[in-house]
């Protein structure tokens, strides 16, 4: 494959927001397509769906392998945003800025270009026709990858999530816990509120670990479980058996690790390690109860508790969390669409999660609770419409 490539992208939404879709196609330098991308994103903006074009295309260049890539569109907001000269000031389109960005960083150089929409004639013809098919069908269309490229099946361990999956030893193939002995509980499976043409998110909090159950902050430091959280992820295990997810994904840290793998293991499922799903960073807070905290820094304790832009000395704030996950949800919204997925994570970033969900600032933080292996549920349907229908439930843990 070729080290130098050409993206054209392009979006639509016929209503703005409304009805709405992408196109993407990777060129060589002498015009050959190497991959096309297209797919209906339900009902959002035009910038929004621009915006899924260029990440779609970055991955597919990101895919081949390619190392330089001149991105053009007839965008004049995304090819400013994306050059620096622009700042992304809606919040719907900064997950998706950020999400491209990520990309960008892993390649040599990438070149933004305004180009008139004549030339952006092919990105422009298939998001028009995803437009088309998902009107007509109810759901996402993809061309054909361009002879020679194969795309990764939805849910294989060695790539879900294309571009965007966590490298390193931390995200090696996927490996699926054992399978438990418990009887299964017909009275332990959540309610299925939601249409079945739906993406369901379940959101699992890690079960109690060894700081936990002393009051000690953990943020990044990998904690163990204690027995009691042991047994509390083999009761949220079993509370998801009959819901059959796709994909089990887990922040890399060994308390939500041995939580996903225990889900796993009673539903059948595949784990996926993912950076994103990683609990803040807290500095200097790590390892100190939330008095030993107050007492030693008074003031930024209050503004963090307060502010979601405040950061613990040395850490990440809030918002800094919701930034770093929405993309993953994106992904995981359109790679898994129809099917259901488990997010093991942590209390912070669950609720940066349901805060997303629910359209809402990220002072929500400050008036949920998200106890140990606690479950939260979301739907999201084909237009794009999110549903929180379980917030915080500990029903099933045993005590």
């Amino acid at each position: 494959m070729p080290d130098d490539v050409v993206v054209y992208a392009d979006g639509g939404s016929r209503g703005n927001p409304g009805t709405a879709g992408y196109g993407a196609v990777v060129l060589a330098t002498d015009g050959t397509v190497l991959a096309e991308r297209a797919e209906y994103l339900g009902r959002v903006s035009n910038n929004v769906a621009e915006y899924s074009g260029l990440v779609a295309g970055l991955e597919a260049a990101s895919e081949l392998g390619a190392r330089r890539v001149a991105v053009r569109m007839d965008s004049k907001l995304v090819v400013e945003q994306m050059s620096g000269r622009w700042r992304v000031r809606h919040p719907d389109l900064r997950p998706l800025a950020m999400a491209a960005s990520g990309l960008v960083a892993g390649f040599d150089g990438v070149t933004f270009e305004w180009v008139p929409r004549a030339q952006n004639s092919h990105a422009d013809r298939l998001a028009n026709e995803a437009m088309d098919a998902g009107t007509a069908r109810g759901q996402s269309v993809a061309p054909a990858a361009a002879p020679g490229f194969d795309e990764p099946a939805l849910g294989e361990p060695d790539g879900p999530f294309g571009a965007l999956a966590t490298a390193g030893p931390a995200a090696s193939a996927p490996t699926a816990g054992p399978k438990l002995a418990t009887p299964e509980d017909p009275a332990a499976a959540l309610p299925d509120p939601h249409p079945k043409t739906a993406t369901r998110l379940l959101v699992v909090r890690h079960g109690e670990t060894t700081w936990g159950a002393e009051g000690k902050f953990a943020g990044r430091e990998d904690v163990p479980l204690t027995p009691r959280g042991r047994r509390q992820a083999s009761s949220a295990a079993q509370r998801l058996r009959r819901l059959a997810p796709a994909a089990v994904l887990t922040s890399p840290l060994q308390r939500c690790r041995l939580t996903a793998e225990a889900i796993a293991g009673a539903v059948g499922a595949e784990v996926f390690v993912r950076d994103e799903l990683l609990d803040g960073t807290l500095g200097e807070w790590t390892g100190y109860t939330a008095a030993e905290i107050e007492a030693g820094w008074p003031e930024d304790f209050t503004a963090w508790r307060s502010d979601p832009d405040a950061t613990p000395p040395g850490g990440e704030s809030f918002n800094a969390i919701r930034g770093r996950v929405q993309p993953l949800l994106f992904v995981v919204v359109r790679r898994y669409r129809g099917r259901t997925v488990v997010l093991v994570t942590h209390a912070a970033t669950a609720k940066m999660i349901l805060a997303w969900a629910l359209d809402a600032p990220s002072e929500v933080a400050y008036r949920v609770r998200i106890d140990t292996a606690s479950l939260t549920g979301v739907s999201v349907d084909d237009d794009g419409t999110a549903m929180v229908w379980a917030v915080n439930e500990t029903g099933h843990l045993p005590d």
